[in-house]
C-alpha cells in the first residue's frame, strides 16, 4: 500500500481535496484492484471494524459497491433501509445515526436525498467526541465523492494502470454532457477533473440544465473549466466524454421540450463522436436512459465505452476510501 500519510477523518466533498490526497486514493485503489484479481479476494485490513451503510435514498450500484468493498476488507456490515426503520415512527436522522453508533459502528456511509445530511451526521459524531468517520455516498444536489473518485481512477488507469495519478490529466480534454443542474456526480467530477494543471473540463447542456453559475466552479482551479450551451464545442477534440442521466425525478418544472429533442441535440451517438479524438472513450455513472443520453449500441461497444470499467473500479476505489479512513488513518 502507498505510504502517504492520510489525515482526513471524514470524506464529505472533493472541493478541498489536494493533489496528494487524490494520488493517495488512486494508488491505494490500484493496489486493491490487483487484490480483486486474485483467487482470494479478501484482505484482513478492517477486520473487527463495523461499516454501517445508512442509505436514506434508494441505490443499487453505490450501496452494493460499498457493501462489497467493506466485506472484501473483512469488515462487519450493517445495512439501513429507511422504509423498514424507526424513522417511519418519527425517529430523527441523528437519532438513527446514534443508534448505529451505540452498536459499535466505526464508519458510516451515508446517502440522502437532501444536501448536507452526511455533514450533519459527521458534525454530530465530532460533537460527541467519538472516532466515527462519515463517508458521503451522495447527498441531494451537493456531491458524490466516491463516484467522482472512481471516474478519475477509471480515466487515469487507462494511461498508467500500476501508478494512476492526477498528473496524467494534463493536456487532456474531458466533456461532461447532460443534466448538470441536478447532478451531484457532475459537481464532484468538476473538482476532481480540474485538479491537474493543464487539464480542460467542458460542460455542455441546454441552458435550463446548465446555469451560468457553474462557470464559477472553475475559478482558482489548477485546470480550466468551460461552459457550453451547444454540444459541438465541448466535443471538439475531446479525449473523454461523460454523459449524465436526465434526472426527471428531480425536475419540478418542464426544463426540456421533449426527450426526443434532447437526444437530437445532446445525445451522444457515433456520428457526434467524429468531432472527438479518434480514441475517445465514453463514461456514464449510471443508471442509463438508453437512447436518450447515449445511443444503446455505443453504450455496449467496448471500443468506446468505459461504463463497465467504472462499475468494476467502484469496488477498488471504495475499498481504498474505507481503508484510508479506517485502518489507514495515521492520525489516530
Amino acid at each position: 500500500m502507498p505510504t502517504t500519510t492520510w489525515t482526513r477523518h471524514h470524506i464529505l466533498s472533493l472541493a478541498d481535496f489536494t493533489a496528494t490526497e487524490y494520488n493517495a486514493v488512486l494508488q491505494t485503489a490500484a493496489s486493491f484492484q490487483e487484490v480483486l484479481t486474485r483467487r482470494m479476494k479478501k484482505v484482513p485490513t478492517l477486520q473487527g471494524q463495523v461499516v454501517a451503510n445508512l442509505f436514506f435514498e434508494p441505490s443499487t450500484r453505490t450501496r452494493s459497491s460499498f457493501e462489497l468493498a467493506a466485506k472484501r476488507l473483512s469488515a462487519d456490515t450493517l445495512n439501513f433501509s429507511a422504509a423498514n426503520s424507526s424513522m417511519t415512527k418519527g425517529e430523527t436522522i441523528l437519532d438513527t445515526a446514534k443508534t448505529y453508533l451505540a452498536m459499535g459502528t466505526d464508519i458510516m456511509v451515508v446517502r440522502h436525498q437532501d444536501a448536507g445530511v452526511p455533514n450533519a451526521i459527521a458534525t454530530e459524531m465530532d460533537r460527541l467526541g467519538v472516532k466515527v468517520s462519515v463517508l458521503n455516498a451522495g447527498d441531494g444536489q451537493h456531491e458524490h465523492p466516491s463516484q467522482g473518485l472512481l471516474d478519475l481512477f477509471t480515466i487515469c488507469s487507462l494511461f498508467d494502470q500500476d501508478n494512476p495519478r492526477i498528473e496524467l490529466l494534463q493536456g487532456k480534454k474531458i466533456a461532461i454532457v447532460g443534466d448538470i443542474l441536478h447532478s451531484r456526480v457532475a459537481r464532484s467530477n468538476i473538482w476532481s477533473l480540474t485538479a491537474a494543471s493543464g487539464a480542460e473540463l467542458h460542460l455542455a447542456a441546454p441552458p435550463t440544465l446548465l446555469p451560468k453559475l457553474f462557470a464559477d466552479y472553475g475559478k482558482d482551479r489548477p485546470g480550466k473549466l468551460f461552459v457550453h450551451w451547444e454540444l459541438e464545442p465541448a466535443l471538439q477534440d475531446a479525449d473523454f466524454v461523460m454523459t449524465l442521466r436526465l434526472q426527471k425525478e428531480r425536475m419540478t418544472t418542464h426544463l426540456l421540450p421533449s426527450l426526443r429533442e434532447y437526444h437530437q441535440l445532446f445525445g451522444i451517438t457515433r456520428d457526434k463522436l467524429r468531432n472527438c479524438q479518434d480514441n475517445v472513450k465514453i463514461l456514464h455513472p449510471g443508471p442509463v436512459n438508453r437512447g436518450v443520453e447515449i445511443s444503446s449500441d455505443l453504450m455496449d461497444d467496448p471500443e468506446f465505452s468505459l461504463i463497465q470499467n467504472q462499475v468494476t473500479s467502484g469496488v477498488a476505489v471504495r475499498m481504498a476510501l474505507l481503508y484510508l479512513i479506517g485502518s489507514g488513518k495515521a492520525s489516530e
